[in-house]
């Protein structure tokens, strides 16, 4: 073998070295978040980037009911956020969460939506029986956390059977979110940070009660491949920059 040979072997046995390195540090995770977290986790995710150099986190964004069912299946997923302490408790109970990484890291509330123009005038509860409302979107009770914390509100206020025939139920908040701006529902139920989202297309008419506290948990995936990077997305949740985040969006702490 020649000189030059030699040194290019040398060379790309180096380079190919160094890429397996580079590759064997990079970790990604995949965070399965309630939908209602879409943009907070959209902003915070490139701040955990930066302030954890080669390491990658991918979303997954739908109601905390079908990606605890996911999670359940054996989706690969590191950490889950959810939109209530309920789901994340089912999590537990099947033993697919790890319950001591479990961090509760934001707060939210309840609100009833109408369209931003020609939605009907209701001041009330009560004013949901009226003509002029035909369709009220609200999430799946089964999966859908605000639905659940809706179909609480509306019990509360002893109106649950009597609006059965109206309610139009979402897959998620967001296309509850999606149908009261459309105009498709006359009114609807999602969170006050959603209603922000597009408070150009839908006017917020009160602050709905009687329902549990709106809570976010979020905590390692047991089956997690990268748990101490997942657990550092966890704890990061409860970190000034993360919680700024979530505070300019609209969110509470817990």
């Amino acid at each position: 073998m020649t000189a030059p040979t030699r040194w290019l072997g040398r060379a790309l046995i180096v380079l190919s070295t160094a890429s397996v390195a580079l590759g064997a540090s990079a970790q990604s995770i995949t965070v399965a978040a309630a939908a209602s977290l879409t943009d907070a986790f959209k902003a915070i995710g490139p701040l955990f980037e930066a302030a954890r150099p080669g390491v990658g986190v991918r979303f997954n964004f739908a109601a905390s009911g079908v990606l605890i069912q996911q999670i359940v299946q054996g989706a690969p997923v590191d950490v889950f956020a959810s939109a209530d302490p309920a789901t994340m408790d089912r999590g537990v109970e099947q033993k697919v969460i790890d319950a001591g990484t479990r961090r509760d890291f934001a707060a939210n509330a309840v609100v009833l939506i109408v369209p931003g123009t020609g939605g009907p005038a209701i001041a009330k509860l009560a004013d949901l029986q009226g003509p002029a409302v035909r369709h009220i979107a609200i999430g799946k009770p089964a999966t859908v956390p605000v639905g659940r914390y809706t179909r609480q509100v509306l019990e509360a206020a002893g109106l649950w059977s009597a609006l059965q025939p109206r309610l139009v139920q979402a897959d998620s908040v967001r296309q509850v979110l999606d149908y009261v701006a459309r105009g498709e529902t006359e009114a609807g139920f999602v969170y006050r940070t959603d209603a922000a989202v597009m408070a150009d297309k839908v006017n917020v008419v009160l602050t709905a009660e009687g329902h549990a506290p709106v809570r976010y948990p979020a905590a390692v995936v047991s089956d997690s491949r990268h748990k101490a990077v997942a657990q550092d997305f966890v704890d990061y949740l409860s970190s000034a920059p993360a919680q700024a985040v979530l505070a300019r969006l609209g969110f509470g702490r817990p």
